[in-house]
């Protein structure tokens, strides 16, 4: 290969980084809201319903992307791999999280989903084999560190660990394990394709139990409820995971993940936005210093050549 030829593919793995990076961003800004929206949508509906409920309502709309698009479907391997992404985003997530915050705050379990950027750089390693440098995990823990710092001088940690914790701790778990096999399914499938499939793949799950939900509690809210379980289906059981997954796929899945790492954060700038509540200078400094490392994360290089990317 010339010298030419050489400078043109790092053009193109930069390019690919930095849209990746884009795309991861937009994503983690959808899934912001998610906890202070399911917050506010289980104190009035029953949270099975919640979590079941939001996963149908859009895998309709996943069915109406699916054939305007006529999209392939997928071969019987990724159908097993979806398997893993429905497992994790569409039941497990939604559901550990919505029985947590049925009596536990938003901003608490802001707390406990920081680990998450971390997990989703565990199984990017063992799920699609990237090897991220030791100077992506020392920026990481940076960034962690800086995140749990504020929240606890900020007062979000209270109490030790209860059960609502160990929900947390399923769903940040399972959540990671999503994130990342999605993310590799992505560059085979395509970002939209890879949720869309994974929402369909799990209705024989999520309809019967939406249903048992409705019956057992007739689902009865206002409109502020409604309004919060339409943003958990439309924004982060949908759209949000259009540009997550393509942002995953396209600059690494331990990088990109790493953005999570400003999610706690703008969680709460989201309550200070919308409910009043004051931003104090330790908000603006640690949201310098997370920004500072996630930065410093996109700097380094992963070990794995960047693969080819799938279209939406």
């Amino acid at each position: 290969m010339n010298g030419n030829s050489s400078a043109t593919a790092r053009t193109t793995v930069t390019a690919d980084r930095t849209v990746g990076l884009a795309l991861g961003a937009l994503g983690v800004l959808a899934f912001s809201m998610s906890l202070p929206a399911t917050r506010v949508a289980v104190q009035q509906l029953d949270p099975w319903f919640v979590a079941f409920g939001r996963a149908v309502g859009a895998a309709l709309l996943a069915w109406a992307y699916l054939r305007s698009t006529g999209a392939p479907r997928p071969t019987r391997g990724q159908w097993r791999r979806l398997a893993v992404v429905a497992l994790g985003v569409v039941v497990g997530f939604p559901l550990f999280t919505s029985l947590a915050l049925i009596t536990q705050t938003s901003a608490h379990g802001a707390v406990v989903i920081t680990v998450l950027p971390a997990m989703t750089a565990v199984f990017a390693v063992l799920r699609a084999g990237e090897r991220p440098p030791p100077l992506f995990w020392a920026a990481s823990a940076g960034g962690l560190l800086a995140v749990l710092t504020f929240l606890g001088a900020s007062g979000a940690v209270r109490g030790a660990l209860a059960p609502p914790d160990l929900f947390l701790l399923a769903a940040v778990v399972l959540c990671g394990l999503g994130y990342a096999e999605g993310g590799a399914l992505a560059r085979e499938l395509g970002g939209a394709r890879t949720i869309c499939w994974a929402l369909l793949l799990s209705l024989p799950v999520t309809v019967p139990v939406m249903v048992v939900a409705a019956v057992a509690a007739p689902p009865r809210a206002d409109p502020v409820a409604w309004s919060a379980f339409g943003y958990l289906t439309v924004v982060s059981m949908f759209l949000g995971f259009f540009a997550w997954y393509a942002g995953l796929a396209r600059g690494g899945i331990a990088q990109v993940g790493q953005i999570q790492l400003a999610q706690p954060v703008l969680t709460l700038a989201w309550s200070a936005l919308l409910l009043g509540e004051a931003v104090t200078p330790a908000s603006i400094a640690a949201a310098v210093a997370v920004l500072a490392c996630v930065v410093l994360i996109q700097r380094t290089r992963d070990r794995t050549p960047a693969p080819a990317v799938g279209k939406a």
